[in-house]
């Protein structure tokens, strides 16, 4: 690659030459591959095997971002976050699991979807992708056909929060969700550039599982 490349991330597989499973579970698979590095030789690699996420920034016409408070046991933390949910129906696109996700989560709608990033959560040990989008144009689910949230879900609640505040307290440490962090860091830059960097919700996305070769 020359500095005349555009840069970009290639997907470039290596062959696997042996896959062992070292942990099944209920949501995402411990999984163990040899993989064949040539000349560097073959290594074994332990990473979890994910189905993948969504995430909506859903940003109303004052400017404010759709926050839920939520508890993450892994952390031992109440992390404040965008909606967000996994890629667990087979064959869904992506922006109708986002529409799901913020109706259950955040009993909202939204008239406009884009795409505003997409990124992996930890390369190194987990296969994990994820796609956030920009959801405009909000209403709310009418009380009637509102999801009934359960366990940490339950006593979630909605905060509106200004796009500029939550990128401060994420550029000062106080937000740590990497779905919060990228979704509001993407949608401050995309705002400053008049929306010109958005991308269609059915823009290419070469890290979905089942799109990477196995």
């Amino acid at each position: 690659m020359t500095s005349d490349d555009a840069l970009s991330d290639v997907v470039d597989p290596r062959p696997a030459t042996r896959r062992g499973e070292g942990f099944a579970g209920r949501i995402f698979d411990v999984v163990v591959d040899d993989v064949d590095l040539g000349e560097a030789g073959t290594v074994t690699r332990e990473y979890v095997d994910h189905p993948g996420a969504v995430a909506v920034v859903a940003l109303d016409d004052d400017g404010r971002v759709a926050l839920l408070d939520q508890y993450r046991h892994p952390v031992r933390s109440v992390l404040w976050e965008i909606p967000a949910g996994l890629l667990d129906v087979a064959g869904e696109p992506a922006v109708v699991a986002a529409a799901r996700e913020l109706a259950e989560e955040a009993d909202l709608r939204a008239g406009r979807w884009d795409v505003l990033a997409d990124f992996l959560t930890s390369p190194g040990g987990s296969n994990e992708a994820l796609r956030v989008f920009l959801a405009r144009d909000l209403s709310p689910v009418p009380a009637a056909e509102r999801h009934v949230r359960t366990d940490e879900e339950a006593a979630m609640q909605v905060r509106w929060v200004p796009l500029d505040e939550v990128v401060a307290r994420v550029l000062d440490g106080s937000l740590h969700n990497p779905s919060t962090v990228v979704g509001a860091l993407s949608a401050f830059a995309a705002r400053a550039g008049a929306w010109t960097a958005l991308r269609p919700v059915d823009a290419p996305w070469p890290y979905r599982k089942g799109t990477l070769p196995v």
